[in-house]
């Protein structure tokens, strides 16, 4: 039975680094060579592969830099070492739910992330903290980013300074784009190849923030920048150019994405109509003539017959939109109008509804009355917080509409923000599951910021009760409404399972102490969950649970992973363990492998682990792992 302690990759969220050298050593296996600290890439063997011009690391270069960037890559490469605890009486609809809402600092949750949700979020949509100067905290010390998180958080005390990001300090724009950098690296690995990212920013740092995603993203992969008008008047009183807009920077993550189109509107949709009952259904007239001229255009250049008068025209200004040969074709298939008398004096083309795209192309000017406003989203706040809403800025529900109809979202799509504020996007796939009967999920991500609320203390507390209140809204109006208006809420922890941290001088208590390398004061659901993230497995998979000789046994994703995680196993009860175990596998009709997993200290023994272990493997479950 192999147990997973620490430093086991079992026990670590997905090393990303390790993965990109395993995908280059197989490419290439000469590139691969031996460092002072491991596996190095040497810089001259890549050269000959690709060429001198091609490999470069001089400084005069196109591209954005600043201090510390390569400190931010190499912390989105650094795996995490926490974990996320299950907040079950915080939750609604726990045992049923899809939804994900995590409390925690986004880098440490999107690395925590990657096992499970690699290459399956088809749509992030973010509104990071604008860079006023004032308005987001960072740590000066990125070391230990978990320990950070605690001492933001006020769950712990310790050396790291938190502080505001003001141009005083010399680097306004430098820690922005080192907060911004390793979120984004980490966030394009959740993307699927058709996912899409919409960010939301100001002038403040939109030049900067393009460059950073066409490195992250790739520039060929720029979607566009939509100009979104986020307020429709601006007082007069004003000093200066007042800003009525934000923009709305689009990446997809390769070009496998095809955006969605818009429907159309009533009045879009009143110019198709039927007057000669044409059995093809509605169409609209599209004008004949061309705006080149005769002179320009002599190919365009015929004279076209009306059969009704036997009048023939000649163009002599203006050519022809279609060439003699689509004209007649046009003639064959009845699409030639000439009014209803049959007297107009031009003919013009037959559109038919039934031909032309579903929708509308989207476009990058996103006025408010199509998408919204800001003060539209606050009166909305409002009147969900029955009259005094708990955030300034939330952003409108049209907006999001917006983005998911032109990032093509589809009915069982899962959709990731990880700055949610005051979580407008969980309650955008709630709405839009409430019209269409479709299975949205999301993923909300937001840490525990501090605010002058005394009913909500922080910003998380704000985006879990605006998701309470939006479903218990759409379950009131909607009473036959079935969809998944639930969420499972999850907290950023360090990891349960403890490294090995020896007390100085005293090597014999130490080794005592770590006899239990779980943490004392973590539950078995908290130690499981950190087995499903660890292990690549869906938060929100279905967990069955079991008694088999009075030992809770759990059934995780029917039978992907069997986990006892009690903490006693006497001797005399390992075979009827191992066998029930066995027994309820076969009776779910487990396809594939499973894992088992216990709790190491459990066992009364090592006979009794071997021989639990030993019973496993002989009826097919060969991967066995203690804790």
């Amino acid at each position: 039975m192999k147990k997973i302690e620490a430093n086991s990759p079992e026990a670590q969220s997905a090393d990303i680094m390790a993965d990109n050298l395993a995908q280059l050593r197989a490419l290439f296996p000469e590139l691969i060579t031996e460092g002072t600290s491991g596996p190095a890439i040497n810089v001259d063997v890549l050269k000959a592969l690709v060429g001198d011009q091609i490999v470069t690391d001089a400084d005069e270069k196109y591209g954005l830099n600043w201090h510390g960037k390569k400190k931010a890559r190499q912390i989105a490469l650094t795996p995490s070492i926490g974990t996320l605890r299950p907040c079950p009486d915080e939750s609604v609809d726990w045992e049923t739910t899809q939804n994900l809402m995590i409390e925690g600092d986004n880098l440490e949750v999107l690395k925590l992330l990657q096992k499970s949700y690699a290459g399956k979020v088809k749509l992030i949509y973010i509104d990071p903290p604008y860079n006023t100067g004032n308005d987001f905290v960072y740590p000066d010390n990125f070391q230990d980013n978990i320990k950070n998180y605690l001492e933001l958080t006020r769950q712990t005390e310790g050396g790291t300074k938190i502080t505001s990001n003001t141009e005083a300090s010399g680097r306004f724009h430098t820690d922005w784009l080192n907060m911004m950098y390793p979120r984004l690296k980490a966030a394009r690995n959740l993307l699927r190849e058709d996912g899409v990212i919409f960010i939301t920013i100001d002038d403040g740092e939109a030049s900067t923030l393009r460059f950073l995603c066409d490195e992250i993203f790739g520039e060929e992969n720029f979607r566009a920048c939509a100009s979104w008008q986020k307020k429709y008047a601006v007082s007069n009183n004003f000093k200066g150019i007042a800003s009525i807009r934000d923009y709305v920077l689009i990446y997809s993550k390769s070009e496998s994405f095809d955006n969605g189109l818009l429907p159309r509107d009533d009045d879009s949709l009143a110019r198709y109509q039927n007057p000669d009952n044409d059995p093809r259904g509605p169409w609209k007239p599209v004008d004949y003539w061309n705006m080149a001229s005769v002179e320009d255009r002599p190919n365009l250049v015929y004279p076209i017959r009306n059969p009704n008068t036997g009048l023939e025209i000649n163009p002599d200004r203006k050519a022809w939109k279609f060439s003699k040969e689509t004209h007649d074709k046009h003639e064959s298939e009845g699409r030639i109008w000439w009014g209803l008398q049959g007297t107009n004096a031009v003919p013009a083309l037959k559109l038919f509804l039934a031909d032309v795209r579903d929708g509308l192309i989207p476009h990058n000017w996103w006025p408010h009355v199509d998408v919204g406003h800001t003060d539209e989203a606050k009166k909305a706040l409002d009147r969900l917080f029955d009259g005094v809403a708990p955030f300034d800025t939330p952003k409108p529900l049209r907006l999001l509409t917006r983005i998911f109809q032109v990032g093509a979202l589809g009915s069982d799509d899962l959709v990731l923000d990880f700055f949610a504020g005051s979580g407008t996007t969980g309650q955008a796939v709630y709405e839009a599951n409430k019209k269409d009967g479709g299975n949205r999920r999301f993923i909300l991500v937001q840490i525990p910021e501090r605010t002058n609320n005394e009913n909500y203390p922080t910003i998380s507390r704000i985006t879990a009760e605006r998701l309470r209140r939006a479903g218990k809204a759409i379950k009131f109006e909607h009473p036959m409404f079935t969809g998944d208006v639930g969420f499972r809420v999850f907290q950023l922890d360090t990891s349960n399972i403890r490294a090995w941290n020896p007390k100085v001088g005293d090597m014999k208590a130490a080794l005592f102490d770590h006899l239990e390398h779980l943490e004392s004061n973590r539950s078995s659901d908290d130690i499981l969950y950190e087995i499903l993230l660890k292990l690549g497995l869906d938060l929100c998979v279905p967990i069955e649970k079991r008694e088999i000789v009075g030992k809770q046994v759990n059934s995780v994703g029917a039978g992907v992973l069997m986990a006892c995680l009690v903490e006693n196993i006497k001797a005399a009860e390992v075979e009827a363990l191992a066998l029930g175990i066995v027994a309820w596998r076969e009776e779910q009709g487990t396809v594939g492998d499973t894992t088992a997993v216990f709790r190491d200290s459990a066992f009364e023994n090592d006979v009794a682990k071997s021989n639990l272990a030993a019973i496993l493997e002989q009826h097919g479950i060969k991967q066995v792992r203690s804790l």
